[in-house]
């Protein structure tokens, strides 16, 4: 099986780092799948996403990620991102919280701040496989 180095990293702190044999990605061009022999490439990641690695070793995970940039090369994949969490980490009672918060803070859809914090608690309650409410 084709693999490839995978580093997810923080400001932080190291998230993770391994072999794997798919990586996908949510860019502000798009979502990415890159899989071992991926041309190179550089892209900013949204604001708030998800990242899924499946590692050659155990089973898919999940990270929620925000902001920052992934770099491809043949050989590995690094994200570094602004803040990143992973899904089995996510506090998800916490999130809910967060994201009723932040939609009832910022029904005007032109209140920056209340759509970043709604977007991120989306990212995280996706990342830890939980449904969210559009």
């Amino acid at each position: 099986m084709a693999e490839m180095q995978v580093d997810i990293v923080g400001v932080e702190k190291k998230i993770w780092s391994g072999e794997a044999s798919f990586v996908s990605a949510r860019t502000v061009e798009g979502s990415i799948g890159i899989l071992p022999g991926h041309e190179p490439l550089i892209a900013q990641l949204r604001e708030s996403g998800v990242v899924r690695v499946d590692p050659t070793d155990g089973e898919p995970f999940h990270v929620a990620a925000f902001g920052g940039f992934l770099s491809v090369t043949a050989e590995s994949v690094t994200v570094l991102a602004e803040l990143a969490e992973l899904a089995s980490e996510i506090d998800v009672a916490q999130a809910k919280d967060d994201l009723r918060e932040a939609e009832n803070a910022g029904s005007d859809t032109d209140d920056q701040e209340a759509r970043v914090a709604r977007d991120r608690a989306r990212a995280r309650l996706q990342a830890a496989g939980e449904s969210v409410e559009s």
